[in-house]
C-alpha cells in the first residue's frame, strides 16, 4: 500500500469520528418516529454511546484493509458480543418483540454508511478500500444483530425449559395424593395455568409414535408429563360444549385412553381408573378409549379371578357339550338376555329363523331349568356372557381357577 493510501486511511477515522454526533442525532430522530423507546435511550445515554462508537469505528476502518471474507469473526469483540446478547436477553425478559430492535440496528447501519461513504469519497479513498468499508460496516451490524437475537432466543429457551419443568411439577402434584388445593393453586399460578373446575387424564404409550405426535399437538391448556411407562396429559374441562368430539378427533389413531372427567382434586382416582383401562385394551379396543363409556366392563374386569369363578358357576350346565353346540347356545342365550326374550330380535341378530331360536331356547331351558326365569340368575348370566367366553371344563381357567 502506498503512502497516499496510508494517509487516506489515517485521515478517515478522525473524519468519521467528527461526524459521529451528527450520525447519532440523525439515527435518534429517525427512531423517534419508528421506535421512540430506542430514541429515548440514545437521548439519555448519548455520550456513552458516542464514546463506544468512536472505538468501534476506528477498528472497523482498520479492518477494511483486509480481505472481507476473513474478517467477519473479528468485527465485534467478546465484550461487545456479550453486551448485545444481554440486550437481547433483556428484551425477552421485558416481553418486548425483538424485531423493532433489529430494525433499529438496520436504521443505524444505513445512516452510518451514508456518512462513512460520503467521508470516504471526499478523501478519495480507493475503490477496493471503499468496498471493504461497506463489507465491514454491514457485517458488523449483522454480527451485533445476531448477538442480540442469540441472547433473546437463549433467554426464551431457558425460560421455556424452566416453565415446562414447573408445568410438569404441577401435573405431578395434581396426580399425587400428597398435595392440597392450596399447593395446587399456588403451583398453577406460577405457570399461569387457569385451574379448571374439572379435568381428565389422557394416557398414551410412549412407543406409539403417532400418539406422541398427537399429544404434542394439544394446546397449552393441557399439562404433560411422563408417568411410569405412559405419557400423560391433563385436559381441562373435557366435558365443555363440543370438547369430547374435538378430543376424540385429535387423539384418533394414538391408542389413547381418556380418563373419567372429575374435579381436579380427584384426578389421582381418575388416573388409577385410566391405568386399569390400559390393562384392558384387549377387551376395550376403542380408539380413543373413553373410560366413562366402559365403566361396566371395568367393574367386571377389576378382578379376573372373580369373573372366571362367575363364568364357571353360572355357565356350568354347558360345560359338557361339544364346542360347536356350546358356542351356538352361548350366543343365543346372550342375545336372548340382551333382547329381554324377544325371539324375533334374536333371530334377526343371529341371522337365523325364529324356529331355530325356539329350538335353541328349548335346549337352554332343559339345561338351565328355572334359572332362566329368575331375575337374579339372568343378571348373573348376562354378566358372565357379556365380558368374554364361557369358562368350561375344557377351559384352563375352569380347571385351575386362572383368569383367562
Amino acid at each position: 500500500m502506498d503512502a497516499e493510501e496510508n494517509i487516506q486511511l489515517h485521515d478517515l477515522v478522525p473524519a468519521i469520528v467528527a461526524r459521529l454526533p451528527a450520525i447519532l442525532a440523525e439515527v435518534r430522530d429517525l427512531l423517534a418516529e419508528q421506535q421512540p423507546d430506542y430514541a429515548e435511550f440514545l437521548a439519555w445515554d448519548f455520550d456513552e454511546v458516542l464514546g463506544a462508537s468512536e472505538g468501534f469505528i476506528a477498528r472497523l476502518v482498520r479492518l477494511a484493509q483486509r480481505n472481507p471474507s476473513t474478517i467477519a469473526p473479528q468485527l465485534a469483540s467478546e465484550i461487545e458480543q456479550a453486551l448485545f446478547e444481554e440486550i437481547g436477553r433483556i428484551h425477552f425478559q421485558q416481553r418486548r418483540d425483538i424485531s423493532p430492535l433489529l430494525a433499529a440496528y438496520r436504521t443505524g447501519a444505513v445512516v452510518t454508511w451514508r456518512h462513512v461513504s460520503d467521508t470516504a469519497l471526499q478523501l478519495g479513498v480507493p475503490a477496493e478500500i471503499f468496498a471493504g468499508l461497506a463489507s465491514v460496516v454491514f457485517a458488523a451490524v449483522d454480527q451485533l444483530s445476531s448477538a442480540s437475537l442469540r441472547g433473546y432466543v437463549e433467554a426464551q429457551a431457558v425460560e421455556g425449559h424452566a416453565r415446562e419443568r414447573l408445568r410438569e411439577e404441577l401435573a405431578e402434584l395434581l396426580l399425587s395424593d400428597r398435595g392440597d388445593m392450596a399447593a395446587v393453586r399456588a403451583a398453577a399460578a406460577r405457570v399461569e395455568w387457569p385451574l379448571p373446575r374439572q379435568a381428565a387424564v389422557v394416557l398414551i404409550n410412549p412407543d406409539n409414535a403417532v400418539g406422541r405426535a398427537l399429544l404434542d399437538r394439544l394446546d397449552d391448556s393441557c399439562l404433560r408429563l411422563r408417568r411410569g411407562q405412559m405419557l400423560v396429559a391433563i385436559v381441562s374441562d373435557p366435558e365443555g360444549p363440543g370438547q369430547r368430539k374435538r378430543l376424540a378427533t385429535a387423539l384418533r389413531g394414538a391408542g389413547a385412553v381418556v380418563g373419567a372427567t372429575v374435579p381436579v382434586d380427584r384426578l389421582p382416582a381418575s388416573v388409577s381408573l385410566a391405568e386399569h383401562a390400559v390393562r384392558l385394551r384387549h377387551v376395550l379396543p376403542d380408539d380413543p378409549l373413553f373410560v366413562d363409556e366402559h365403566l361396566d366392563a371395568m367393574v367386571v374386569h377389576r378382578d379376573d379371578l372373580l369373573l372366571a369363578a362367575l363364568r364357571r358357576q353360572y355357565l356350568a350346565p354347558l360345560a359338557g357339550l361339544p364346542e360347536s353346540t356350546r358356542d351356538r347356545l352361548l350366543e343365543t342365550l346372550k342375545s336372548w338376555l340382551l333382547h329381554m326374550g324377544n325371539r324375533k330380535a334374536v333371530a334377526d341378530e343371529l341371522h337365523v329363523h325364529t324356529q331355530t331360536v325356539r329350538y335353541r331356547l328349548a335346549q337352554l331351558r332343559e339345561l338351565f331349568g328355572s334359572a332362566l326365569d329368575d331375575p337374579g340368575a339372568r343378571a348373573a348370566l348376562l354378566l358372565a356372557l357379556a365380558w368374554g367366553p364361557a369358562a368350561t371344563e375344557s377351559d384352563p381357567a375352569a380347571r385351575h381357577g386362572e383368569p383367562r
